[in-house]
């Protein structure tokens, strides 16, 4: 059975870089999409909100850091088409599964020791 994944992030994330390499190392085929040179579309950061809610921002990240209060105040749809790098990551599409992170659950649902 082929084992392909949409990886959603930025290039230059290492965490992105990490789990890119991981995945392939076992088997994986994966199709990374740089968010920042490739932005999502309306209907992809929707999707992506539905099915993560707030947990699709990244709080952590310079990028939130750096936004004024009424920036942190809109939407994540509206919030990730304005600044695509304050989206945690990776966010990994395979087949039905949809994961947030780079954390042990995610490792362990793709068969990828931890």
């Amino acid at each position: 059975m082929p084992k392909n994944l949409t990886l959603y992030g930025l290039a230059h994330c290492s965490t992105c870089q990490k789990a890119q390499a991981a995945l392939e190392e076992h088997g994986w085929t994966v199709d990374f999409r740089d968010v920042q040179k490739e932005p999502l579309s309306k209907a992809e950061r929707s999707s992506m909100s539905a099915e993560w809610g707030e947990k699709i921002i990244n709080r952590a990240s310079l990028t939130w850091r750096g936004m004024s209060e009424e920036e942190r105040r809109a939407d994540p749809v509206t919030m990730m088409g304005e600044k695509p790098s304050v989206m945690k990551r990776p966010a990994i599409a395979a087949g039905e599964q949809r994961l947030l992170g780079w954390t042990a659950n995610v490792k362990r649902a793709l068969d990828v020791p931890a």
